[in-house]
């Protein structure tokens, strides 16, 4: 665990302590490497003839999935090849035709990759013994995160309240996910609430939201590999993919980077000391 912006979130001197975690879903609780979307999208643009390669797949991982597509369609290559294939760059129709093709292949995909992340149980019962409250945030529809919220839960994984883009009128790296996180939670401050995700816009998601914001380097969009294909790379390659998933997450913004959730209680004592140090000083 390592503090890498000293910066600390508005409204600290109003908190003594943590109260909430607001959790991503895929990399970081379900489908270590978050290989569902990553592999809906490639398999929706090879549809349409263009293959993509894994960084303009994973480039805008996070967003709502709608605009998500929209990011790729956006890219200076893919747009490209695009008009080389149709005559004309993607248009808004492209857009909507696109996100229609990929609810059905992703809800195909998703009971695949859909498989807790090794120690998430372990740390949220962890979580509970600290009195935190749990929510949820992610890029997918309600309907789509229903299923895993159900699959989640008959694993051992149940949090207080999850939701969706569609539910708020906007997701990442907007807060307004944060916001509602805190009204069902019952938590204020969001001083007192810690967002944790796998990427830079789970970063700007809890920074924007004037929460502490925590990056998960080694289980999902920054890493994009199964835990066996992980492991299965040499020691000095897996720390090197480490190295710039941490990177990364921190040039975010992150207050703090673990590789695993599983890592994240050291983090939270150093909030709650940080907390309790701002307000006795006040």
């Amino acid at each position: 665990m390592k503090l890498l912006n000293p910066a600390v979130p508005p409204q600290t001197i109003y908190a003594d302590r943590l109260k909430g975690l607001v959790l991503d879903w895929a990399g970081t609780t379900v489908d270590y490497g978050s290989l569902a979307p990553a592999r809906t999208l490639q398999k929706l643009f090879s549809g349409a003839r263009i293959t993509l390669t894994e960084s303009e797949t994973r480039q805008h991982m996070g967003l709502p999935k709608k605009e998500h597509i929209r990011g790729i369609l956006s890219l200076p290559r893919v747009r490209n090849a695009w008009q080389e294939l149709r005559g004309r760059f993607p248009s808004e129709a492209d857009v909507d035709e696109m996100y229609r093709q990929f609810i059905p292949l992703q809800f195909s995909c998703l009971a695949e990759y859909s498989a807790l992340i090794p120690g998430v149980v372990e740390a949220m019962q962890s979580f509970r013994r600290r009195g935190l409250k749990i929510g949820s945030t992610t890029g997918y529809t309600r309907a789509m995160l229903d299923l895993l919220v159900e699959k989640s839960a008959k694993e051992g994984y149940s949090p207080d309240c999850s939701l969706t883009p569609e539910e708020v009128g906007a997701g990442r790296p907007h807060p307004f996910m944060m916001y509602e996180s805190a009204v069902r939670l019952q938590v204020y401050p969001l001083a007192a609430i810690a967002k944790i995700g796998d990427t830079p816009v789970d970063i700007l998601e809890g920074l924007n939201a004037g929460a502490w914001s925590i990056g998960v380097a080694g289980t999902g969009n920054m890493i994009g590999l199964s835990l066996e294909d992980f492991h299965a790379l040499s020691e000095a390659a897996r720390e090197s993919r480490l190295a710039d998933a941490r990177a990364e997450l921190q040039n975010a913004g992150a207050h703090y980077v673990v590789d695993t959730l599983a890592e994240v209680h050291s983090v939270l004592d150093d909030i709650d000391v940080r907390l309790k140090t701002a307000r006795e000083s006040h």
